[in-house]
């Protein structure tokens, strides 16, 4: 060979070595995942460390002295060191339950704040970004985002951004994946997005806050997801024309989008179409079925149309959708049965015909759907069994029944199962079912169950053994039974439970430390309303340290106060009345719960004074405080600005409110329902009511104020309920209540206001359910204009000193003319974070009774103990839905009209002590009215002892 042969070859062979060597480095830099990052870029991560805000110290490793490749929230390339990702979200924490996410508002560390500063510009190679879920004080997105042309995944959700969208974002040519949503924009996305011909996925969840078109989409024909969550396009009429115009569309999501579907295309162009989620979005625009061009998606497999109000019956043309996969219809007013094509409908493995009105039995033929991985039929109207051929669908993971007609023993459900089910079901769910018997042992061969839920049934007898076999169960529902026992004993094994709910049965027994040992992973405890003890000592420390909804109620835990609640930092909601509590509450208590915004102690013997509920909760707003039924005195504490809700009711509380009312910082609170009733507070209320502008409840009943209502009050403007029965208020009907036109439910009963009753009060307050000034000075004629109030079902104007003719124009009042057929039993007052349920006392049959659980059901006239005369109008019997007429203690004269037989709803009648002729001429249609004969006996008595009472005053005259 000759030498320059041999130096060509060595030249070779070292180039090949060093080559090799090169790849070497780099493979090994790879696999071990050593490459350091590059300097430039690790000074500008520090940047960008330094204009943000981090309160929980998430990025204490972007140090100066570390490998920024190793930072937390930062993925390089194991090549070149270059950073590719910035994870820079803040998450909420998610629990999976029955198939369903359970989402919490606990994050997993504090959200960032601060700026997003324009060294972000240096990571030239940077391809994903991910700002969500952060809170950035509605500043504008940086315009200099639109230049980092390497982004192919840009995620700036729920970020806290407002003002305008910068065009420049539409530069970014390489984006597959964009999402904007969940912020506060104030202008429409920019056209310039149109330009993103290369778009494959666009996420805009909840960007849009003004009503939208769609038409910037149509240059996007590239486009294969298409996102527009929340996004308002209440007039976007021609939302499908455009949409249906994207040949390569296969996902579309338009979840909340307030929709119109008046246009039927005449063909549908995206024949590509497989997924469809239209969730939520009819609602408010009425489409009463499911509009057919859905019914031309033959690629569709998977279709998800969640309340929507549709109604009917479900729709023949689904079975046209052969590959269909996934059916959710959940939470709509489909009023039909099961049709028995959809037993067809074989590639389905996700069926949710849930919370409709559906009705009918389930059909034998379900037998056919083999591939269904999930069932769900909870919440309708079904009847009969359930059948055995589910046993055969041997794909089945999760279970979902409710049957409201169907009292079947548990041990037939349990059995039903056979074994090619039985070691797969991963959650089962038979709830309001009235499932009767004991729950046998069987229940221990489900060995795989997450998931198991039996509540609101009537299933007897203690917890079986094997119950503790199911060591993979998270969510344990066993509520609103009639179990008995102790259920820890048996429970105790269950270390992966997430979910506990087992209130309102019959359990007993002394519930020890080592019951809760294994409980590690607990978040959810909900036992109330059982006979269980507590007993655990004075430095015991729970388990459950993730523990966020803790409901005890009714449990002995006292009668000192609870301090292992201590521990419980992540707590969010918290109810420990009624449970032997007898210490005051400890200084530590109301800065303990940072996340919490939950807090029910009342029924308790919690005595002493109130240290100032100072809640240093994540919540700006909402936070809930019930202290009422307890012993605590002395002056009213100062309120956080975050509480939205406190009852202090049933204390003994004294003196002044202004401690409370007028803080000296007179910034406006967000308080919406305050309850001061039953204590022993005096004098005149404060006039400081402008910085209390969002209560919705106002409940002062049972006190010694006196004086004025103060004009401030006036200002109340979204005020629904205001109780003051039972105190010393004086002066003139409240002028300040004229603007009050939310009003439901105003109580003035018992104290001494006097005056007129004003004309305004009926075009004013037309809202008013409720109206009671009874046991007050009132005098004059009861105003006409009271018949405005077409809500009234509850007017109560007895023992004041009012005289004239009871109106004729009472039979205005609409809301007595027919007998209530409403299933809602409550009247509720609503605001943005808090609600309360209304009360009010009616004298009825000679005694007061107090009303809330069925006041919704209750119409009432009250008018006695006053001088009104004349006749009975005969418009009064139009009210056929009333329920309680009392015209006693007058001077009405005449006959009492013959059609007041025709008042069929009527449960109490007391015409008693006036100066009428023929009283007697009404007892001939009460006996023959068919709907009074239930009530007749009692009517008769009460009667009698009304006759007796006068009898005997006029023998003792």
């Amino acid at each position: 060979m000759s030498g320059s042969t041999n130096t060509l070859m060595l030249s070779f062979l070292l180039w090949l070595l060093f080559t090799f060597s090169i790849v070497d480095s780099c493979i090994c830099r790879a696999s071990s995942d050593e490459a350091a990052c590059i300097s430039s870029e690790r000074h500008a991560l520090l940047q960008l460390k330094h204009h943000l805000l981090d309160p929980s110290n998430r990025l204490a490793s972007w140090s100066s002295h570390a490998d920024c490749c190793k930072w937390t929230s930062v993925v390089c390339s194991n090549v070149t060191g270059n950073v590719l990702q910035l994870h820079l979200t803040t998450s909420f924490r998610i629990m999976q339950i029955i198939g369903n996410e359970y989402y919490t508002d606990y994050y997993e560390g504090s959200p960032f704040g601060g700026e997003v500063h324009s060294s972000i510009l240096d990571l030239k190679y940077l391809n994903y970004l991910d700002l969500s879920g952060n809170n950035f004080g509605q500043i504008q997105i940086p315009s200099f985002l639109g230049s980092m042309t390497s982004l192919t995944y840009l995620n700036l959700s729920r970020a806290g951004f407002g003002g305008s969208i910068p065009f420049q974002i539409g530069n970014l040519s390489n984006l597959i994946h964009l999402d904007l949503g969940g912020n506060d924009f104030d202008r429409i996305i920019p056209f310039q997005i149109g330009n993103l011909s290369n778009l494959l996925h666009l996420g805009l969840q909840g960007a849009l806050t003004y009503d939208e078109n769609v038409e910037w989409v149509l240059p996007l024909s590239s486009l294969q997801y298409l996102e527009l969550n929340y996004v308002n396009l209440s007039t976007s009429f021609d939302w499908l024309h455009v949409l249906h115009s994207l040949p390569s569309l296969t996902d579309l999501h338009l979840l909340g989008c307030h929709l119109h579907h008046h246009f039927q295309p005449p063909t549908i162009n995206f024949s590509s179409l497989a997924i469809l989620d239209i969730s939520f979005s009819y609602s408010n625009f009425g489409a009463s079925m499911i509009p057919k061009w859905m019914f031309e998606l033959k690629k569709l497999v998977y279709l998800r149309l969640r309340s929507n109000h549709l109604h009917g019956s479900i729709p023949d043309g689904i079975q046209n959708l052969t590959l269909l996969q996934h059916l959710d219809l959940f939470d709509n007013s489909f009023n039909s049965s099961i049709p028995h094509w959809m037993y067809s409908l074989t590639s389905l493995n996700f069926l949710a015909l849930s919370y409709n009105d559906l009705h009918g039995t389930i059909s034998n033929s379900i037998g056919n759907l083999t591939s269904l991985v999930t069932l769900d039929l909870l919440g309708n109207e079904l009847e009969g069994t359930i059948p055995k051929s589910v046993g055969n669908l041997c794909n089945l993971r999760n279970v979902f029944f409710s049957n409201k007609k169907s009292n079947q023993q548990v041990f037939e459900i349990l059995e039903i199962f056979s074994k090619c089910v039985l070691h797969k079901l991963e959650s089962l769910f038979i709830f309001d079912s009235l499932l009767f018997g004991n729950l046998t042992d069987q229940i221990g061969l489900f060995k795989n169950l997450v998931s198991l839920e039996l509540s609101y049934n009537a299933i007897q007898g203690t917890i079986p053994a094997s119950l503790r076999n199911l060591t993979s169960l998270k969510y344990l529902g066993l509520s609103n039974n009639q179990f008995i026992g102790n259920p820890f004993e048996i429970l105790n094994s269950l270390s992966e439970l997430q979910y506990l709910s087992i209130q309102d049965n019959l359990f007993y027994g002394v519930v020890k430390e080592v019951h809760l040992a294994n409980f590690t992973r607990l978040i959810v405890f909900s036992a109330s309303r059982n006979q269980l003890t507590f007993n655990v000592g004075p430095n015991w420390r729970p388990s459950f340290q993730f523990l966020m909804v803790l409901k005890m109620e009714s449990w002995h835990l006292g009668p000192t106060f609870p301090s292992w609640l201590q521990s419980l930092k992540h707590l969010r909601s918290m109810d420990i009345s009624n449970s032997m509590i007898s210490e005051s509450i400890p200084t530590w208590f109301w800065g303990a719960f940072n996340n919490a915004n939950y807090f029910n102690l009342s029924q308790n013997f919690i005595k002493g004074e109130l240290p100032n509920i100072v809640i240093n909760s994540t919540f700006i707003s909402g936070v809930h405080v019930d202290l009422s039924w307890n012993k605590l005195s002395g002056e009213l504490p100062y309120l956080s600005s975050s509480v939205s809700h406190l009852d202090l009711s049933s204390n003994k509380f004294s003196g002044s409110i202004t401690h409370l009312l007028c803080p000296k910082q007179d910034k406006s609170k967000s308080l919406e329902v305050l309850n001061l009733a039953s204590n022993n507070f005096s004098g005149e209320i404060p006039d400081c009511w402008m910085i209390w502008p969002y209560l919705v409840t106002l409940k002062l009943e049972n006190n010694h104020f006196t004086g004025n209502l103060p004009p401030s009050m006036g200002s109340l403007a979204f005020l629904e309920m205001l109780h003051l029965r039972n105190n010393n208020f004086s002066g003139k009907f409240p002028a300040n209540l004229r603007n009050s036109s939310k009003l439901i439910s105003l109580d003035l009963g018992g104290n001494q206001f006097s005056g007129v009753i004003p004309s305004w009060v009926g075009p004013s307050l037309f809202n008013l359910k409720i109206l009671r000034l009874a046991s007050n000075k009132f005098f004059g004629s009861i105003p006409h204009q009271i018949c405005d109030m077409s809500l009234l079902h509850i007017l109560d104007l007895a023992q004041n000193n009012l005289i004239g003719n009871i109106p004729k124009c009472i039979n205005h009042l609409s809301a007595i003319l027919v007998k209530s057929t409403s299933s809602n039993s409550y009247i509720i007052c609503f605001g943005n974070h808090s609600s309360s349920i209304v009360d009010v006392l009616l004298l009825v049959k000679g005694r007061v009774d107090h009303y809330s659980s069925i006041l919704g059901l209750v119409t009432n006239i009250d008018l006695s103990g006053n001088k009104l005369s004349g006749r009975i109008p005969s418009e009064i019997t139009s009210l056929k839905g009333l329920r309680f007429l009392n015209l006693s203690n007058n001077l009405l004269s005449g006959q009492i009209p013959q059609s007041i037989g025709d008042m069929g709803s009527l449960l109490s009648l007391d015409f008693s002590r006036n100066q009428f002729s023929g009283f007697w001429g009404v007892i001939g249609p009460l006996l023959y009215n068919r709907s009074w004969r239930h009530a007749y006996f009692e009517f008769i008595d009460d009667l009698w002892f009304k006759i007796r009472l006068l009898n005997d005053e006029a023998f003792q005259k």
